[in-house]
C-alpha cells in the first residue's frame, strides 16, 4: 500500500473567534470605494475573508458588499479551526465557500483580495512583519495595468464602531486607515485602542502614530466652533488642517464617511 498523503497544517493559531453581524462594514466600505476598480477588471476575482472567527456572518457579508462593485467576485472564508469550518459550510452558496486554513491562504489563484481582520490582535509585535510578507506574497502580483492584490489587516472594537487598519499590496504596506462612527467619538485619540498589532504598542512619546493622534485631537479641538454643524464637519474640518502636516492620501468624500488614509511611512514606527 502507498503511504498516504500527508496534509501540510495550516500556518497560525486559533483566534478568539468573537465576530458580530455587520461588525466589518467600515472595513469592506472603504475596500469597495478603493480597490472596487481593481476587482471589476478580473475575470475571476478571488478574494478572501481570513480569520472569519465562530460565525460566517462576515464572509456572507463581504460577497454581498464586494458584488455591489464587482458582480464576478468571489469570496473563500478561511479558518484554522475545522469545528468552525464545518459549522460555516451550510452558508456556502455560489460565490462563497469555506476552507480549513491559515497563513499559507489555500486557494486555487493568487487572490485580488485578503482581509484578515482582528486576527493578528493576538499575536506578538515581532511576528507581524513576517505574516505581512507570508500574505502579500499569496497576492495577486503587480503587472502594466494593475497594482496587484490588496491585504487589509487591522482591528475594529467589538460593534464595528472604531476601526484602524493597514492596506498593504504585494511590495509591502502604503497606508493606514482610521474610521470611526463619529457620534461615538471625544477625541480622535480614542482610536489608539483600535490600533492594530503593529503600531499599538508605538503610540508612545517619539513615535510617529503618537505624534499623529496627538495633533489629530490637537485639530479636533481647533475645529470645535464647527460641532454645531455637526460631528462630521467638525471631522472634516480637522482632517483638513491636517493635510498641512500629514500625508493624507484621500479627500472629503472618504472623510464625510468618518474616515482619514494617511501614507504608511508616515506612521511607521521607529527602527
Amino acid at each position: 500500500m502507498p503511504p498516504r498523503a500527508t496534509v501540510p497544517r495550516p500556518v497560525g493559531t486559533v483566534t478568539r473567534g468573537t465576530t458580530n453581524p455587520n461588525r466589518l462594514r467600515r472595513m469592506d466600505r472603504w475596500i469597495a470605494a478603493v480597490h472596487g476598480a481593481e476587482l471589476r477588471r478580473a475575470a475571476e476575482p478571488v478574494a478572501v475573508d481570513l480569520g472569519y472567527g465562530a460565525a460566517p456572518w462576515t464572509a456572507v457579508e463581504l460577497l454581498l458588499r464586494l458584488r455591489t462593485v464587482a458582480p464576478r467576485a468571489r469570496v473563500v472564508g478561511v479558518e484554522i479551526d475545522p469545528a468552525r469550518v464545518a459549522a460555516a459550510r451550510p452558508y456556502a452558496r455560489a460565490g462563497l465557500e469555506f476552507r480549513h486554513g491559515g497563513f499559507e491562504v489555500p486557494v486555487s489563484r493568487p487572490p485580488l483580495l485578503i482581509r484578515a481582520a482582528n486576527v493578528l490582535r493576538q499575536y506578538d509585535e515581532g511576528e507581524v512583519a513576517a505574516v505581512w510578507r507570508r500574505l502579500c506574497a499569496r497576492l495577486a502580483p503587480a503587472s502594466e495595468s494593475s497594482r496587484g492584490g490588496l491585504l487589509v489587516e487591522g482591528t475594529c472594537d467589538e460593534i464595528g464602531r472604531r476601526h484602524v487598519w493597514v492596506a498593504l499590496g504585494p511590495e509591502g504596506p502604503r497606508t493606514v486607515t482610521f474610521a470611526t462612527r463619529l457620534g461615538s467619538l471625544d477625541h480622535p485619540s480614542d482610536l489608539a485602542e483600535r490600533l492594530p498589532k503593529a503600531l499599538i504598542h508605538r503610540n508612545v512619546p517619539g513615535e510617529p502614530v503618537h505624534a499623529f493622534l496627538r495633533d489629530f485631537d490637537r485639530a479636533w479641538a481647533a475645529a470645535a466652533p464647527y460641532a454645531s454643524y455637526g460631528a462630521r464637519q467638525r471631522w472634516i474640518r480637522a482632517v483638513r488642517d491636517l493635510t498641512a502636516d500629514w500625508p493624507v492620501t484621500d479627500g472629503p468624500v472618504r472623510w464625510r464617511q468618518g474616515e482619514v488614509t494617511v501614507r504608511w511611512e508616515a506612521l511607521a514606527p521607529r527602527a
